[in-house]
């Protein structure tokens, strides 16, 4: 096997996602559609392929001796000294994580095949489901961060989409509305964090570390405080994706969704996109022990918040939101603290076991009553009890701050939204003020005579 096949193989994980996505989405544009098992097996084998192609790799690697490999698809554009560099990478960092999504993909793609049968949305959910696969593949098979936020982009679209999978009810399309809200905001600091490496180092591509270093990482600004200005725009952008503390809120109100979207997406692999941009981020967090020190305190806070709120939460898919929220929390604390490895061990095994338990979620109160009904009587609720952990005056104060889930909703929608409402809104009156001032009176738009009312007789 010559190197030229493992760059091929390498650009195969990208190429057969795009392929599937485009068998699936231009017979529909000219309005044809295919059947159910057709489209089951275009995404089924798409992903299959994948995986095998991931998993050869992974062998070959190890086999090898080898650490990485990279693939060079040219450039999108090249302006002076800035490029856009189409470049993969596959390392023991991003083939685990390609192969793992690929065959979640796969099985997602698999169990719902009953799971959405004869729904309306069938054809648009697998094709929604085939951008996610590709975007994921893109995120954690990129050289560059400039290709990261391409793939970061189009997991972003498609999970506020399949949010409002149900679009005929306005909750649904509510939640997908803040969760790419959310999105948006902290997108920026991805996007920021771009630039701002650009301009620091001249390219925001992957460099290889040390002996020391586990894998390639992003390169590090000479100047400590561009460190630190990067490290911290990127745990913005991680602090939406992977729903830390204060924008947790959507997370919940994600699972609005249909239930094997909510295992893929918020058990098993878009939640953990934040945690594996930060292990890409490794040699800025050690060269920033502030911004390491944030990473933790973000994820300390979370992990808390979670931990509280989910114990007060009385539906299922709640719980295991909060649960997520918890488990993602704490893999923020061990990659600000350095155990990179450990964290990759956390996200691939907290992921299965996640999505696993959402989509057995729809069961689980079915074959709870069956087993009450088999025993014949009321099975005890389970659970570790801390409440001799915490003291007695402040229990009351805890299970308030659960039951508001930390009020965090309500500060960001008064506190912030709100206030930044009222001073646009402000600026918006002077506006108005000094064009009426300045324009006089022709500035105004000539006011129409009312109609005459007709009169029946």
């Amino acid at each position: 096997m010559t190197i030229d096949l493992l760059e091929i193989l390498l650009a195969g994980l990208v190429a057969v996602p795009g392929l599937a996505c485009a068998v699936l989405a231009l017979p529909a544009w000219f309005g044809h559609r295919f059947r159910e098992s057709t489209i089951v097996s275009i995404i089924g084998s798409a992903f299959a392929v994948t995986t095998l192609s991931a998993a050869v790799l992974v062998v070959v690697l190890l086999v090898r001796g080898e650490t990485e490999i990279g693939a060079h698809l040219g450039e999108w554009f090249a302006f002076g000294h800035d490029r856009f560099a189409l470049v993969l990478l596959g390392d023991r960092l991003s083939l685990p994580f390609a192969l793992f999504s690929a065959a979640l993909v796969g099985v997602i793609a698999a169990f719902s095949r009953r799971y959405m049968h004869q729904e309306v949305g069938f054809y648009r959910f697998y094709l929604l489901l085939c951008l996610f696969g590709l975007g994921v593949e893109i995120v954690v098979l990129a050289g560059s961060l400039d290709l990261i936020f391409l793939g970061w982009e189009l997991v972003g679209l498609t999970s506020a989409l399949l949010v409002a999978f149900f679009h005929e009810r306005p909750k649904p399309v509510e939640h997908g509305l803040r969760a790419f809200l959310t999105y948006r905001v902290c997108d920026v600091g991805l996007l920021g964090a771009a630039a701002w490496l650009h301009h620091e180092v001249g390219t925001a591509q992957m460099i290889e570390g040390d002996a020391l270093a586990p894998w390639d990482g992003l390169p590090v600004p000479s100047d400590a405080l561009a460190t630190a200005v990067v490290g911290l725009l990127l745990l913005w952008a991680t602090m939406g994706k992977s729903a830390q503390v204060p924008l947790s809120g959507w997370l919940p109100r994600a699972m609005e969704g249909p239930t094997p979207s909510s295992a893929i997406f918020y058990g098993a692999i878009s939640i953990h996109l934040g945690p594996y941009l930060l292990l890409r981020a490794a040699p800025i967090l050690d060269a920033s022990p502030l911004t390491a020190w944030m990473v933790v305190a973000v994820g300390a806070a979370t992990a808390l918040h979670a931990n509280f709120v989910g114990r007060v939460q009385t539906d299922i898919k709640s719980v295991l939101s909060y649960a997520s929220m918890t488990q993602v929390g704490l893999i923020f604390v061990e990659i600000g603290l350095g155990l990179r490895y450990i964290a990759l061990a956390h996200i691939v095994g907290h992921a299965a076991l996640r999505s696993l338990e959402i989509l057995r979620s729809p069961n689980l109160l079915h074959d709870h009553q069956h087993l009450e009904k088999a025993i014949g009587s009321t099975l005890p609720r389970t659970g570790l009890h801390l409440e001799w952990l915490v003291p007695k005056r402040l229990q009351p104060w805890l299970y308030r701050h659960a039951l508001e889930r930390g009020a965090f909703d309500a500060l960001l929608r008064d506190g912030v939204v709100g206030n930044w409402t009222r001073v646009l809104r402000g600026v918006d009156r002077i506006d108005r003020a000094w064009t009426r001032r300045l324009g006089g009176p022709s500035a105004e738009p000539p006011v129409a005579p009312p109609a005459p009312k007709e009169v029946t007789r």
